[in-house]
Order: C-alpha cells, then sequence, then structure tokens
C-alpha cells in the first residue's frame, strides 16, 4: 500500500509540475508555484489524517500512529512553505535610482 501512495505521490508531483511549466513557459512566477505547492500540501496532509482515521477505525494503532506522525510533518512543511516571503508579480518596484544614491551615501537627507 505505501508503494502505491508512494508512485501517486510521485504522479501528482509530476503533474503538477508539468501544469506549472505549461502555464509558466518563459516567465516562471514563483508567487503561483508557492500557491499550488501549498495547496498540494494541504490536501496530502488531509489525507493522512484520513488514512490514520481509518486505520484507528480498525484497530490499527501503529499504523494510525505512522499515518498521523506522516499528516504533522506535512502540517510542518506547509508552515515553512508558507513563511517563505515570494514578493507578487508586479509589486517588485524598479530601482529608483534616487533610492540608490541614498544606500551609497552620496545623497540623501542625512547626507550634509
Amino acid at each position: 500500500m505505501t508503494q502505491l501512495h508512494d508512485l501517486r505521490l510521485r504522479l501528482l508531483v509530476q503533474q503538477e509540475s508539468e501544469r506549472i511549466a505549461d502555464s509558466q513557459p518563459t516567465d516562471l512566477d514563483l508567487s503561483v508555484v508557492q500557491a499550488r505547492c501549498l495547496c498540494w500540501l494541504a490536501l496530502l496532509a488531509e489525507a493522512h489524517e484520513d488514512q490514520a482515521s481509518d486505520a484507528e477505525r480498525r484497530g490499527d494503532t501503529e499504523q494510525a500512529m505512522g499515518w498521523f506522525a506522516d499528516s504533522m510533518r506535512l502540517r510542518d512543511v506547509i508552515q515553512v512553505v508558507s513563511s517563505i516571503e515570494i514578493p507578487l508579480p508586479g509589486t517588485v518596484e524598479e530601482d529608483d535610482p534616487e533610492q540608490e544614491r541614498d544606500h551609497d551615501g552620496d545623497s540623501g537627507p542625512l547626507a550634509a
């Protein structure tokens, strides 16, 4: 059963990466990749929780604990992925020459 689950997961990841590559052939939008990863991770965590519940109902405590531990690891990964700050396209301002000079110390409010 675990091998089947692993193969299914690999297929889903491969299909999603192909969809991302097809939809963003020249300009890969990292915020789209992050959002899609979060959706897939949430679905996987939910599926693992369902598997844990099923194993618990069958009385297979060891299997239930394994599925539950996997779902908790997925929740941890969700936290990590969601904490990555990726600027949305169009919100990154082009280099401002005034701002650049301020950082160089050539001009700005602190220059004398």
